[in-house]
């Protein structure tokens, strides 16, 4: 009998306290509310476990209200420091984006003039674009025949040596293959 009326004060008291604090109410008015000494001491100053009790309460609650505090002031440094590295990733994102944009305008420019060189290989009789090309870096002879017309490309190697045919021919196939 006497345990069931203990039990039933106990969540008396401790379902609305528990409920107060599940709703996140100021917490540092609710612990100011249960340490003031006067309130806690009311008759009991003469019990001396009752007064270090109640200076043990207003201590742990003052040290967390200190706690609250902080971590108030850390969410507002976070807050901070997490505003200005979005702002950073924002600045980062455009530059990416114009230099990408840079890039690419750069690398069509140098298509265009590829195109055009291939264009004048093209228009070329096989004899003198062979005469050009054998005085070229192999790479890039190779490359302009990879890129003119196939039946332009057959009659300017034919055109040319054969031992520098075949280098060009190595060439065109070395290339082919790091494309791949």
């Amino acid at each position: 009998m006497r345990r069931s009326i203990l039990t039933m004060l106990t969540l008396a008291f401790a379902v609305p306290a528990g409920a107060a604090l599940w709703q996140a109410q100021d917490l540092s008015r609710f612990f100011a509310a249960s340490a003031s000494s006067s309130d806690l001491l009311q008759g009991c100053t003469d019990v001396p476990e009752a007064v270090a009790l109640a200076t043990e309460l207003r201590d742990r609650a003052l040290r967390i209200e200190r706690y609250m505090e902080a971590l108030d002031t850390r969410k507002a440094e976070i807050a901070t420091a997490e505003a200005a590295l979005k702002a950073r990733a924002t600045e980062l994102r455009q530059q990416k984006s114009g230099i990408q944009t840079r890039r690419d305008g750069a690398s069509q420019a140098v298509r265009e003039d590829i195109d055009r060189l291939v264009a004048v290989y093209d228009q070329m009789k096989p004899a003198e674009a062979a005469a050009v090309l054998t005085n070229l870096p192999p790479d890039f002879a190779a490359e302009i025949l990879m890129r003119v017309q196939p039946e332009n490309g057959a009659r300017i190697i034919a055109s040319v040596e054969p031992r520098q045919a075949a280098l060009l021919t190595a060439q065109m196939g070395a290339r082919s293959v790091r494309n791949d």
